[in-house]
C-alpha cells in the first residue's frame, strides 16, 4: 500500500542531462569493485550529489577515490583524490566540501586547491566500520552514518553526531542493519536514515540535547536493495533514491508515496539525489553507467 487513498504514486519521468566522458573512464581493476562488485570493472560509480553557492554540481566516484565537479555547460572536472573510497558530500557553512569516504572518515576538501584533511578519522581510537554519507544542521552540527557491511545479518550500523566547536561526538544510534543515507528535515527537528538492508526509512524526533528518542520505521520499501541516498524538500518531504528500484520516492510528512520519480536508463542503479538550489528540480546520480539525472519537483 503506498497511501492512504489507495491509488498508485503519480509517475514522473527524469531525464540524463549529463554522463561521464570516456575520458575520464578508468577501465581497470579496483579494490572496491573486488569487493563489491564480484570482480567486475567498474569504470566509475557515482554518489553524493551536492550544490555549491554557485550551483555548480559535486559527485564522487567511489572506486577511483574521486571528487568530481560538474559545471553549468555540464563539463566534467577532477577536484581531487581522496586516496581512499569517497561516498556521501555535504556542504560546510564555509563553503567547503565535507566527505563522508569509507576507508578514511569524515574528509574535508578545499574544492579550489584540491586539498583533502581529515577532520574525523576515528572514534576513541576505534576505527569506523566504513563511514556513508553525511548532513549538517543549520548550527553546523554533522550527522553521519557509519555502515560498512552491516546488514540484516549483523544490524551493528551506527549513526553519529559531531558538534566540530564543542570536539564532540556522539553514538546516537547503534543496531542499524546497514545505515546508508542520512536527512533532517527544514526546521532540523526530525532525523531521517535510509536503512538499505532492511529496506526502509527510519525517522526519529532530535531532542533539545541532541540525542534521539522514538526512532521507528517511517517507510518500507522491497527490492533487492533498499534505500540508498535521502534528501529533504520544500513542503517537508522527503526524496528516497531506491538502489534497486530504478528512482526516487517522493514521501509527504505521513510517510505515503505520492510520485516515483523514474530514471530512463533500463536497469537503473539510483544512489542518490539532491535538489537544486532554487528547489523547484531535483538531480539523481545514475551510479552504474556514470549518468546525471534531473527532473522537475511536484508541487
Amino acid at each position: 500500500m503506498w497511501n492512504m487513498s489507495f491509488t498508485p504514486p503519480i509517475v514522473i519521468e527524469a531525464r540524463v542531462i549529463a554522463t561521464m566522458p570516456d575520458r575520464l573512464r578508468r577501465r581497470e581493476r579496483s579494490a572496491w569493485g573486488d569487493a563489491n562488485k564480484a570482480g567486475t570493472i567498474v569504470d566509475c560509480f557515482l554518489e553524493g550529489p551536492v550544490f555549491d553557492a554557485s550551483g555548480a554540481l559535486y559527485v564522487t566516484d567511489i572506486p577511483h577515490g574521486r571528487i568530481l565537479r560538474v559545471d553549468g555547460a555540464h563539463d566534467w572536472h577532477v577536484v581531487a583524490q581522496t586516496g581512499g573510497w569517497p561516498n556521501g558530500l555535504a556542504l560546510h557553512p564555509d563553503g567547503s566540501l565535507w566527505v563522508a569516504d569509507y576507508r578514511h572518515g569524515i574528509l574535508r576538501c578545499d574544492a579550489g586547491s584540491g586539498r583533502v584533511d581529515t577532520m574525523l578519522g576515528h572514534r576513541n581510537s576505534e576505527s569506523f566500520k566504513g563511514v556513508n554519507d553525511l548532513v549538517f544542521d543549520g548550527a553546523g552540527r554533522l550527522y553521519f552514518t557509519d555502515q560498512g557491511q552491516t546488514g540484516l545479518h549483523d544490524p551493528q550500523g551506527r549513526v553519529y553526531r559531531y558538534d566540530r566547536d564543542g570536539g564532540r561526538l556522539d553514538l546516537l544510534l547503534s543496531n542499524a542493519p546497514s545505515p546508508n543515507g542520512i536527512a533532517l528535515d527544514a526546521e532540523g527537528k526530525v532525523l531521517f536514515v535510509a536503512v538499505t538492508r532492511g529496506n526502509q526509512v527510519w525517522r526519529s524526533p532530535l531532542m533539545d540535547d541532541g540525542s534521539i528518542s522514538k526512532m521507528g520505521a517511517f517507510r518500507t520499501f522491497f527490492g533487492t536493495s533498499g534505500p540508498d541516498g535521502l534528501a529533504a524538500a520544500p513542503g517537508g518531504r522527503l526524496l528516497v533514491a531506491h538502489a534497486s528500484l530504478g528512482g526516487v520516492f517522493v514521501l509527504n510528512t505521513r510517510g505515503e508515496v505520492t510520485h516515483f520519480i523514474a530514471s530512463p536508463i533500463e536497469g537503473s542503479t539510483v544512489t542518490n539525489v539532491a535538489v537544486r538550489p532554487d528547489g523547484a528540480t531535483v538531480v539523481m546520480t545514475e551510479a552504474a553507467t556514470g549518468a546525471i539525472l534531473e527532473a522537475v519537483l511536484p508541487h
